[in-house]
């Protein structure tokens, strides 16, 4: 047994171990770069985000409260980068014995966590679906989402991996149907949506809600560089090429055997209208995009959209009046 003195020493070789791991597994698709080459998806440096499914998930799960027949627990599990990924899990309280219902995970925007999206995790829920929302790596460390440094393109790998773990807890229940899961991801979380989508094969459908193309889309686009060109010249050339090698818009043309719905804002003042669109041509077919005129925060008219198309592709219950019962005293739903 390690020594109290010794558990830090440990803990700090796992993490040097996760960031040469990390590295060498992107340094391919960085020299297919330095090339001249687009990495088609056959060279992907799809070693960074594999890891043994037979590892033991360690679940721990707490129910915190039931609110409108939906089950609202806290949960974690061990992430096979290290540390423990939180998250809310949301069970409809009412199923039928013996049948399976389908499985979605959820995936929150930046700055924010799996209890920001509640109010979403919570519908569908209530219209049928068991709903895994995770933390992103960030929320659990605390500080700033975006370091500008290798500590970034660490985190955006194990976010891929523990997503691909929350399916592993879906598919494991006996009331999942593991052929009827899904991915629903909103801003940040509909970035990272498009990169699981290029590794994880499992989900039938892929809902993107206002996502671009990553964090180098996002802070390399007007409005939004003001940081990365602010930093010194080698810092962000360093950033820059951790980063590239596993921008999401490089891996959704990759996806296999699943659809896509794009939602985005016409007054989008985070996603430029340039950059949402050529996000959402790099996905295959087949794909909808529905477009809103409104801002970032698309609120009601979306999830009404949102819960419709998994009533068509999940089989979960058709949207309803009931739906807004989680945003009715709140003057917009929250993000």
């Amino acid at each position: 047994m390690c020594s109290n003195k010794l558990i830090p020493l440990v803990r700090s070789a796992r993490w040097f171990a996760v960031l040469v791991a990390t590295a060498l597994a992107v340094s391919e698709v960085t020299q297919a770069i330095a090339q001249g080459t687009r990495p088609h998806c056959g060279s992907q440096p799809l070693g960074a985000f594999a890891y043994d499914r037979s590892l033991s998930l360690d679940l721990r799960d707490s129910l915190a409260k039931i609110e409108n027949g939906v089950e609202i627990h806290a949960i974690s599990f061990a992430s096979p980068r290290g540390g423990r990924a939180t998250g809310l899990m949301f069970v409809p309280q009412h199923r039928a014995p013996g049948i399976k219902v389908p499985g979605v995970v959820m995936q929150h925007g930046m700055p924010g966590k799996a209890e920001y999206v509640s109010w979403v995790s919570a519908n569908i829920a209530y219209h049928g679906a068991i709903v895994v929302a995770l933390d992103a790596p960030f929320v659990r460390r605390g500080g700033d989402p975006v370091q500008f440094t290798a500590q970034d393109s660490v985190e955006q790998v194990q976010l891929i991996v523990d997503l691909q773990r929350a399916f592993d807890l879906l598919s494991g229940r006996s009331d999942v149907d593991a052929k009827r899961l899904a991915f629903v991801g909103r801003s940040y979380g509909a970035a990272m949506g498009g990169l699981l989508a290029g590794v994880e094969h499992r989900p039938r459908t892929f809902v993107l809600i206002v996502g671009d193309g990553g964090l180098v889309t996002h802070y390399s686009a007007a409005g939004h560089s003001a940081e990365l060109d602010g930093l010194p010249t080698d810092r962000r050339e360093r950033w820059l090429a951790s980063m590239r090698p596993i921008e999401p818009i490089q891996f959704i043309g990759c996806a296999t055997g699943a659809s896509f719905f794009f939602e985005a804002a016409r007054r989008d003042d985070a996603v430029p209208t340039k950059d949402a669109v050529a996000y959402q041509g790099a996905a295959p077919n087949p794909k909808v995009v529905r477009w809103y005129n409104l801002g970032h925060n698309l609120g009601w008219p979306a999830l009404i959209d949102e819960l419709d198309w998994l009533h068509r592709t999940l089989r979960t219950a058709p949207a309803g009046p009931q739906a807004n019962m989680w945003c009715a005293t709140k003057e917009r739903c929250p993000e």
